[in-house]
């Protein structure tokens, strides 16, 4: 078989706000939050799994053991990485509960693909660009 990638598997933040991130994530883009496996404690890890149950978002506490460590700083910014882009459905909710909880998003449109933007950012700073094709 040759070599290729398949898909993007997960993200991971790092964050001094594990609680209020995974919390946000569970509010925000409707991701269930799941503590992640031994033996990573749950106070230092959670993952945020998407509907299909596949854990896209990997959360860790500055106090996380990481395999490959290296200076972070979060809610700065995000290094190198612009913004992470998620597909999504249900953009009338997703703009809903922004609004309820006072959170701050610019919308696009990309009239060529008939792709809707919401772009917003997690409370360490981390840009998402929020998804939804027309059918």
């Amino acid at each position: 078989m040759a070599m290729h990638v398949e898909r993007l598997d997960h993200i991971n933040i790092v964050t001094d706000r594990l609680d209020e991130t995974a919390d946000w994530y569970a509010t925000m883009l409707d991701l269930e939050r799941r503590n992640a496996p031994p033996p990573m404690m749950p106070e230092a890890a959670q993952w945020m799994h998407d509907g299909q149950g596949r854990a896209i978002i990997h959360l860790n506490s500055l106090a996380f053991k990481r395999t490959f460590d290296r200076p972070v700083d979060p809610g700065s910014h995000t290094g190198a990485v612009h913004h992470v882009a998620l597909r999504m459905q249900g953009y009338e909710e997703v703009v809903a509960r922004l609004k309820a909880h006072g959170a701050n998003y610019r919308e696009n449109f990309v009239e060529a693909i008939n792709l809707r933007q919401v772009f917003t950012t997690d409370p360490n700073n981390v840009l998402l660009e929020l998804n939804f094709f027309a059918a």
